[in-house]
């Protein structure tokens, strides 16, 4: 794969950081608080990377609007109240995304959290000026639709066909697809290989870090 991508976009959440157990804790913790049903992990799992209300609207389709409200409310509270760093990235992430910047690649995030969200993550890992740009599911449309990476396209002027994604769950995936753009999976998140091979990304990658060989050559 090398030199055939000019633009890296990177899920956050179970792609280049190690979140999921806490956003599955989180999203329990909201339940918990505004008296709904406690979710199992899986089934948590499956709404990461959807926007917050969405995620809550599909995790617990009996709730009104209200409370679907009080969740994503006491879900960002019970977020915003972790204690994050860089040792929260996977293996090896920062040093790969040091190198791909100084390589020349252009690196983006497109994630189903809040700007608000994000911003904490970014600031907590030290990471913030690595990108060229961030795009979140409260400024745009949620996954899978496209339009997010659309826009990220759009901001840095590269071919679709030199852009490539990187995410951990069918949400990510999926996005590609919708876009028409090139992907890759990772198995280190939300979901197993099987889930993502539906969405015919070129391969899967145990760890995020294993893309920095196989996109130098």
């Amino acid at each position: 794969m090398k030199n055939r991508f000019d633009l890296i976009v990177f899920d956050w959440d179970g792609t280049l950081i190690d979140s999921i157990d806490g956003i599955v804790n989180c999203l329990q913790t909201a339940a918990k608080h505004c008296g709904c049903v406690i979710p199992e992990s899986q089934a948590a799992k499956d709404v990461i990377g959807l926007s917050i209300s969405n995620a809550c609207s599909k995790l617990f389709p009996e709730a009104d609007q209200e409370t679907v409200t009080m969740l994503s409310v006491s879900y960002q509270q019970a977020y915003l109240s972790r204690q994050i760093g860089r040792q929260d990235l996977f293996q090896d992430v920062y040093e790969m995304l040091v190198d791909l910047k100084q390589a020349g690649y252009q690196l983006a995030v497109a994630t189903g959290k809040t700007r608000a969200g994000l911003q904490h993550a970014l600031q907590s890992t030290g990471t913030e000026d690595l990108f060229d740009i961030t795009r979140c599911s409260d400024e745009t449309a949620s996954k899978p639709d496209p339009r997010m990476l659309h826009e990220i396209i759009q901001y840095t002027n590269v071919a679709y066909e030199r852009t490539l994604m990187l995410g951990d769950s069918s949400h990510d995936l999926q996005m590609a697809m919708n876009a028409q753009i090139s992907s890759i999976g990772v198995l280190c998140g939300a979901h197993p290989e099987d889930i993502l091979q539906q969405f015919s990304p070129l391969l899967c990658l145990q760890q995020p870090a294993e893309l920095l060989n196989i996109i130098r050559g």
